[in-house]
């Protein structure tokens, strides 16, 4: 166990723990959470579906992660280096547009609103295609796996901080100071940036045309890709995996207010039993992918977290029920866990080091089309057919991605990628 224990507590792996709690922190102010303050300014359901869409920007992230991968930020870069400077820029960039959101007054101009949570998602999505390139880089090949884990531990925490801890305080405070305070915790994630190393790698910031930036950090990433065996199939599936998980989730804070429960019992439930589960299904992750191989973790867990959402269906019927609440939120967190671990473990293991920002940028952007494109007929749906049939839906959306995850574990070669075997 101790042996284990050591894996996590090296200090660059404390460090991707602090990035991924600031990668974290901004997607439930533009999700979860901004959907419980949609509910409660009277916004209706078809309408707060559509705020999905505010997400785009992290399905189209790739398209300006080869600015970032090849470019440093003018006035930070030449000081902290290529990746760090840009960290650094995203993050003041973050706390000023989810100040800005606190202000808005959705009950009023729920067009604004949305105009304020996309900029958030911008620069969040920015912040995301440097973290992730930084992790890759700055960990060896033996410290990806736990990497992974650890950045989701990150991840997590600042999931529960932006949407427990922001439930819990709305419910005591004015939802503008709730944003206040969210952008004062994610003013404090600046500080480890500053003390971190910069990767070998990006110590150089490089001057380059635009044929040459067009060359070697669009076309090149992407054609190197397209080398990959069945890398069509790969493509869909990480766009399809957590489609279900992502369908339920735009919906599940109004189907909670709805039926009963307070943002305080919602925060609470969460805090206590979803991150608890969460934490050990993170680590049940990577020490399963470790053992078992990634895709067979993928495909265990991923049956098991889409069964998950059947317990929504069972609190459909019984009402706000604190128990039930409870034990499935504790399912859900757990296997969630488990498949974020492995995803992120699978993704890393795809991008090749001399293109990681962009072939990253356009992995991760191909998960979140599943959460943002596909999911905004999620509030149309529970208005149309109810909320039974809506939890229904939401699991039988996780069956294509298992489906070509199968075909995948199917085929005669192992993945390969920068010369390293993805265990099946």
């Amino acid at each position: 166990m101790l042996s284990w224990l050591r894996l996590y507590i090296q200090p660059r792996l404390l460090g991707i723990l602090a990035l991924g709690f600031a990668s974290g922190l901004p997607l439930a102010l533009t999700a979860s959470t901004l959907t419980a303050w949609l509910k409660d300014a009277g916004v209706d359901k078809t309408s707060i579906g559509l705020f999905a869409a505010v997400a785009t920007p992290y399905a189209l992230k790739f398209l300006w992660a080869p600015v970032i991968d090849a470019c440093g930020f003018p006035l930070l870069s030449p000081w902290l280096g290529r990746r760090r400077g840009w960290i650094l820029a995203t993050q003041i960039a973050l706390v000023i547009s989810i100040i800005m959101l606190g202000l808005a007054d959705p009950s009023q101009n729920p067009w604004n609103t949305a105009i304020l949570a996309l900029i958030v998602a911008i620069c969040s999505a920015s912040q995301d295609i440097v973290i992730d390139a930084y992790r890759v880089e700055i960990l060896t090949a033996e410290q990806q796996k736990v990497g992974a884990g650890m950045v989701q531990f990150g991840y997590r925490f600042g999931m529960l901080a932006s949407g427990a801890g922001a439930l819990a305080l709305a419910d005591h405070m004015s939802w503008q100071q709730t944003y206040f305070i969210m952008a004062a915790l994610l003013a404090f994630c600046i500080l480890p940036i500053l003390f971190l190393p910069e990767p070998d790698a990006s110590k150089e910031i490089g001057k380059f045309s635009a044929r040459h930036l067009l060359r070697d950090y669009v076309v090149a990433p992407f054609t190197d890709f397209m080398t990959r065996s069945n890398w069509i199939l790969l493509l869909l599936f990480i766009m399809l995996y957590k489609l279900g998980d992502a369908f339920l989730g735009i919906m599940t804070n109004p189907f909670l207010l709805e039926i009963g429960f307070t943002k305080t019992d919602i925060a609470a439930v969460v805090k206590l039993y979803g991150l608890v589960a969460t934490l050990i299904g993170l680590f049940l992750g990577s020490m399963m992918s470790l053992r078992c191989g990634t895709v067979k973790t993928l495909m265990v867990c991923g049956i098991g977290h889409a069964l998950t959402n059947l317990m929504f269906l069972v609190q459909a019927r019984v009402g706000a029920d604190i128990n039930v609440l409870a034990l499935g939120i504790f399912m859900e967190n757990l296997s969630g866990g488990m498949t974020a671990s492995a995803f992120v473990a699978f993704i890393s293991a795809l991008c090749h080091t001399r293109y990681t920002a962009t072939q990253y940028a356009l992995l991760s952007s191909l998960a979140a089309m599943g959460r943002t494109w596909l999911t905004t007929t999620a509030g149309w749906t529970a208005d149309k057919f109810g909320w039974e049939i809506f939890f229904i839906i939401s699991v039988l959306l996780a069956v294509p991605g298992l489906v070509i995850l199968w075909c995948l574990s199917r085929k005669k070669t192992l993945f390969q990628i920068n010369n390293v075997n993805i265990p099946r």
